[in-house]
């Protein structure tokens, strides 16, 4: 069962890089942030490690990657296959749009 990590810049470089990632940029003084964090969870469980890498990248501390992509709200989803975007979501979602997203990506070639 795969789990979410908090990234920094490092981790996040390398968990994108090969494979199925999912980033959650999110602010620490976010209500909706707050209750999609639990959603989040739940949707990277249904998934395997090998399948699935998640994280939560905290916008304020990672500047850099907020603005290489363009981050204008939180929380925003990014799901990323082998280093490239593949979708992004943003706002409020439900575990099954997330799971759905990952899915989506996971069938890609």
């Amino acid at each position: 069962m795969a789990a979410v990590q908090e990234w920094n810049q490092e981790m996040f470089e390398q968990a994108i890089a090969n494979g199925v990632a999912i980033a959650d940029f999110f602010a620490v003084w976010c209500g909706p942030c707050k209750m999609m964090m639990s959603v989040l969870d739940k949707a990277v469980a249904e998934f395997n490690d090998d399948e699935i890498k998640a994280g939560k990248i905290d916008i304020e501390k990672c500047r850099e990657l907020a603005v290489r992509y363009n981050i204008r709200t939180v929380p925003t989803f990014i799901i990323f296959k082998d280093g490239k975007i593949v979708e992004q979501l943003v706002g409020v979602r439900s575990q099954k749009a997330l799971a759905g997203a990952m899915r989506n990506a996971l069938e890609q070639n």
